[in-house]
């Protein structure tokens, strides 16, 4: 990559609208950067192999380019180029503490699955259904006096005329987007707001917001950034609880197969409520609402490892092998079976989520402490 596309990509990084394809070049630019450091033959500190190539690169990154957000993916691209991985609170390298250019030597664990990418399917009030990975883009639809669109960066837009009395009056008309394992993607509801959807999700939402309130209903997981209305609240629901905002950012993690549901907040204001227990939790920015059926808390967490798999990256944060396995397991449409015991470690550590899945378990054989075999779309889990 030459200076003038790395500065023009990470312009684009900083202004949030890198394509997964461009976030792929970036990680893929890191890893070329990393696999230019000299093997040594004796032991080698990763922190310092590490800040030798980020010294290398940025010299070649003008000064104001390098912002807050580009120290962030600083991070998030060394974890994807596979140069550090944190287990069980210490630092693991490998046996011989290789550099990232003899790991990229390594065979890669047989077999290999793609990552998950913008797929979605639309269903209409009528049923109709459209599959929007190979839909065209412009207008798909029209629902009552709201046109949807396909948009060039691949989100669906609702564009309704301006609303009359008799229409707030009307029976809403609703469609739902339904992501597949290995899926996600943005909508861009009729007031403004945008959900972008994680895999094996689903939202339906109506396409006019009429009445008192703006009410959409979620399974699995979505990231909101919710347009400003204190006239009428924002309101999702899902299993067990109703969030509730006026305008702010916030992402909801409610999959069946999770222990918890987890509210984190990243600005604004949300007020979560238990519909089971009855309780209600408000949030502020940098808090994280936890629900299961024994308690109701609020914890002080990072709100970008909670919200990181929207910017394209898988992070572990103490969490054990399931937990992930459950992950990669909806990310990459694959299909998980252990074998024997299981490691009781907990695992911390960032990768691309655009890396094919055996960038992901090559990482994490790297602890020493599981081991996998793949066999087509089945992986086997053992110690």
């Amino acid at each position: 990559m030459t200076r003038e596309q790395a500065q023009k990509l990470l312009n684009k990084y900083q202004l949030g609208s890198c394509t997964p394809e461009e976030q792929q070049l970036l990680d893929h630019w890191y890893l070329s950067e990393a696999a230019k450091q000299p093997v040594r033959d004796e032991p080698s500190d990763p922190l310092t192999d590490e800040k030798l190539i980020w010294d290398r690169i940025a010299k070649e990154i003008p000064e104001a380019t390098q912002t807050r957000r580009f120290k962030k993916w600083y991070s998030i691209a060394a974890a994807a180029a596979i140069l550090i991985f944190i287990s069980f609170g210490a630092w693991f390298f490998t046996k011989s503490h290789q550099t990232a250019k003899q790991l990229a030597q390594q065979s890669p664990i047989q077999n290999d699955v793609l990552p998950g990418g913008n797929k979605a399917v639309l269903t209409l009030a009528n049923g109709r259904q459209i599959i929007l990975t190979g839909a065209r883009n412009g207008a798909l639809a029209v629902q009552g006096k709201v046109a949807i669109n396909k948009t060039t960066d691949g989100q669906i837009v609702y564009n309704s005329s301006r609303s009359s009395a008799s229409d707030i009056a009307a029976k809403p008309i609703y469609n739902t987007m339904t992501t597949p394992r290995g899926g996600q993607y943005w909508v861009v509801l009729p007031d403004g707001s945008k959900a972008l959807l994680n895999a094996a999700s689903s939202l339906t939402y109506p396409t006019n917001f009429g009445g008192a309130e703006r009410k959409v209903e979620l399974t699995g997981e979505a990231y909101f950034e919710v347009a400003h209305n204190p006239d009428k609240p924002f309101r999702v629901y899902s299993k067990s609880q109703i969030v509730e905002v006026l305008g702010t950012h916030f992402n909801i993690n409610t999959y069946d197969d999770e222990p918890d549901i987890r509210t984190t907040l990243l600005e604004g204001k949300v007020k979560v409520t238990s519909v089971v227990k009855n309780q209600i939790r408000v949030l502020k920015p940098g808090q994280q609402a936890v629900l299961n059926p024994y308690s109701f808390n609020v914890n002080d967490v990072d709100v970008e490892d909670a919200t990181a798999w929207k910017n394209g990256t898988f992070t572990f944060e103490n969490n054990d092998i399931q937990q992930i396995m459950r992950m990669v397991s909806r990310w990459y449409d694959v299909d998980v079976v252990y074998k024997g015991s299981l490691p009781a470690d907990k695992f911390t550590g960032f990768v691309s989520r655009f890396s094919n899945v055996s960038e992901v378990l090559r990482m994490l054989q790297l602890t020493h402490k599981v081991k996998f075999k793949m066999d087509g779309k089945q992986i086997t889990v053992s110690e």
